[in-house]
């Protein structure tokens, strides 16, 4: 029997280094945007394992209404600031949602999960308790991937047109957590556990496609931000990237 997942627990205290972040991050958007409803943290940061200098700030932004051209250029440039000014962090990856968005009924698989089970909120009202523990399903996995095959071509396009080398690790370190964690989506209706990290994602693939072992040492070679050419980093997303859409696919058509 399929047994639902667990909330993840805010902790008490996130680590001091990151802590400082978090609250000026949610002060200078709170005092910026009107629209801002809620603010979530998701990943390392939330179990207390980032690593200074190395780990990333993944934050979901929910606004009350669609933010104007203005706001997102403000938003934008909090972040940049942001990211700039702490060091310990590689990089802010902000999502904007609306309200809206979120609590729709078409896209309970992927938002209802993400802030249920991905998620803390640190900031408005918490959305993630109007949904129930989900269970591991299909449906999750392939809604947390809708948009794969967009993104693989955009940071394609994004790596093929950088020159310069901080923005082309960057790039590359992204492309490569999107596509192990999208591997992990393939599998989690048949785990049944929810992964926390890219570790554990990759365990979990591989358990049920071990062949993949190679492909999957090379996206953490690019995660490590270990600088590769460009040609072998495009061949990883047109080759191994493919792949994952294609099993994707595969998938759906046998489940539906």
């Amino acid at each position: 029997m399929t047994k639902a997942l667990p909330a993840l627990d805010c902790p008490a205290a996130f680590q001091p280094e990151f802590a400082k972040i978090i609250d000026q991050l949610v002060f200078q958007l709170s005092r910026s945007i009107t629209a801002v409803h809620s603010v979530y943290v998701a990943g390392s940061v939330v179990r207390k394992q980032a690593v200074a200098g190395r780990s990333d700030l993944n934050v979901t932004l929910v606004v009350a209404e669609p933010l104007t051209v203005s706001e997102h250029a403000i938003r934008s440039s909090i972040a940049s600031r942001v990211e700039q000014q702490w060091p310990q962090i590689t990089a802010v990856q902000l999502t904007v949602l609306t309200k809206d968005e979120v609590l729709d009924i078409s896209t309970i698989f992927k938002w209802g999960f993400w802030l249920k089970h991905c998620c803390v909120c640190v900031f408005g009202d918490d959305l993630s308790s109007r949904f129930g523990c989900f269970e591991p399903s299909w449906e999750i996995g392939r809604s947390m991937n809708d948009d794969l095959p967009l993104q693989l071509d955009e940071y394609r396009r994004k790596i093929m047109a950088t020159r310069v080398v901080s923005h082309y690790l960057s790039f590359c370190r992204d492309v490569a957590k999107k596509m192990i964690w999208s591997c992990y989506s393939l599998v989690f209706h048949r785990s049944g556990k929810l992964a926390l990290s890219l570790e554990q994602a990759a365990e979990l693939f591989l358990s049920f496609y071990p062949q993949h072992g190679v492909a999957i040492e090379r996206l953490f070679l690019l995660v490590s931000g270990t600088q590769v050419p460009k040609k072998a980093v495009l061949f990883m997303i047109n080759d191994f990237g493919q792949w994952i859409v294609a099993e994707f696919g595969k998938i759906e058509r046998k489940i539906g």
